[in-house]
């Protein structure tokens, strides 16, 4: 008997499979887009608003929020439920999120600001109704990219074969930055023609544009219904296989009782136990860090002098380095160890913020080092993902992914708060930024000097 399973992991990739790793790398960029569409908006939001550098980084927090979450509980949905529904399901919920991000009136906000406003105190900041209204729907935002995040990088997984695994996670994962740098063009040129408000509503355009790419082009998982075996799961299965140029299969592998007791508890379990603690650690850690400069670039730009869509191209060109980042790491990971390469680009990322602390006020510099950042943390985090792919077993994949994606990102709903805090304890005026700048980028920069120290102890091995 043939496990469709082994006809993927063994045989060389079709071009419909390739067309599944595209969609991934499209979806990734969606994200890459929408979690810095409101860097992108910050300056025009601030300046429109009349608010302060502190208060911005609570709202800069609020759709990491929202991804902590969607990644956590969405995450789990999809080793449920199964990969395709949870990332149709994503798209609907991050469209939505991205368009009421236009309408934020103060109606939502007075509803929510019982929470968002003693929250906002504890940390000195003055949160009106119309900031507390956008807060909200920047987590509606966060939930459909979690949930995304986790669901996408089982579907690549699980599409790919064994040989090739690493490097299209590591292309998938480079949808981000592309996303980010493509968005960041796009949405400067809107900035100096429109107003802030244009940056989401091209984001919940090209957002919804996806779903019926995803309805239409996306089946799911072999691995997940050869896993689950629901009703018709063969005929699902041999479509798929037929699809990719492979026979069908006469009938499915037994799936043992001890097999169907397990679940996304075995997480907490050995001996997945250390490998969820290690692997949400270090991203928890390095993403500190990659947050700090990704939500902070446009508003140190604006507060060098230059305009806010010079901002736009200097926080474009952080993620064309980025992407090449990404690139570079999943082609060295065809020849070397993805946890050593991940290492060593965590600890290229701790010097690189700490230079960028010292970037003089020249937008070709700025760019330069901006791309250097971008290219060390991005990689990084193109390493981390290929570290879940493999760590994590199919049946907890997306559910491991999504606790240390969602605990992860955590450290990143403070990443812009603590820098706030830090750049207002070391600039009280709000007037020096480059007596700030230095001390602050040196401090948020060890986050990925501790991720590195916490991947020294994980051991990584393929899981199936």
């Amino acid at each position: 008997m043939t496990d469709p399973r082994e006809l993927i992991a063994k045989s060389p990739m079709s071009p419909r499979q390739a067309l599944v790793v595209a969609i991934t790398i499209a979806l990734n960029a969606l994200d890459g887009f929408d979690v810095l569409s409101i860097s992108f908006a910050s300056p025009g939001i601030a300046a429109e608003w009349k608010i302060t550098r502190a208060a911005l980084g609570f709202v800069l927090s609020m759709e990491l929020i929202g991804m902590a979450l969607g990644s956590i509980f969405l995450g789990s949905l999809a080793d449920k439920i199964g990969r395709r529904p949870t990332v149709l399901g994503c798209l609907v919920v991050m469209a939505t999120g991205m368009f009421m991000a236009t309408t934020s009136n103060g109606i939502l906000g007075s509803l929510v600001m019982p929470v968002f406003g003693p929250l906002a105190a504890m940390f000195d900041y003055t949160l009106d109704v119309r900031l507390a209204d956008l807060s909200m729907w920047r987590i509606v935002t966060g939930l459909g990219i979690g949930g995304m995040l986790a669901a996408i990088n089982a579907v690549v997984a699980e599409f790919s074969n064994t040989k090739r695994r690493d490097l299209n996670v590591a292309i998938m994962s480079i949808g981000y930055p592309v996303g980010a740098a493509l968005g960041g063009f796009i949405t400067s040129t809107g900035l100096e023609l429109a107003e802030w408000r244009s940056v989401f509503y091209f984001g919940a355009t090209v957002t919804v544009a996806m779903i019926p790419t995803v309805y239409f082009l996306m089946p799911e998982s072999v691995h997940w219904l050869t896993r689950k075996q629901p009703a018709g799961a063969l005929e699902r299965i041999n479509r798929t296989l037929v699809k990719f140029g492979h026979a069908a299969v006469a009938e499915l592998p037994a799936v043992s009782a001890d097999q169907r007791k397990r679940s996304s508890g075995d997480l907490f379990r050995p001996p997945l136990l250390l490998v969820t603690v290690l692997c949400t650690a270090a991203y928890f850690f390095h993403i500190t860090t990659f947050y700090y400069i990704v939500k902070w670039v446009p508003t140190i730009v604006v507060g060098m002098g230059f305009a806010p869509s010079s901002a736009g191209y200097v926080l474009s060109w952080l993620n064309v380095g980025g992407a090449t980042g990404g690139t570079v790491l999943g082609l060295l990971s065809q020849r070397y160890p993805v946890k050593w390469l991940t290492i060593g680009v965590m600890l290229l990322s701790t010097i690189a913020v700490t230079f960028f602390g010292r970037s003089p006020a020249d937008l070709t510099k700025l760019i330069l080092i901006c791309m250097i950042s971008g290219f060390c943390t991005n990689a990084a985090i193109t390493g981390m993902y290929a570290i879940f792919a493999k760590a994590f077993p199919t049946h907890v994949r997306a559910s491991g992914t999504g606790i240390a994606v969602g605990v992860g990102r955590g450290g990143s709903v403070l990443a812009p708060i603590i820098a706030g805090f830090l750049f207002t304890s070391f600039d009280p005026s709000g007037k020096d930024l480059s007596a700030a700048l230095p001390p602050v980028s040196m401090i948020m920069g060890l986050g990925s000097l501790v991720a590195a120290v916490v991947l020294l102890n994980l051991r990584v091995e393929e899981r199936h």
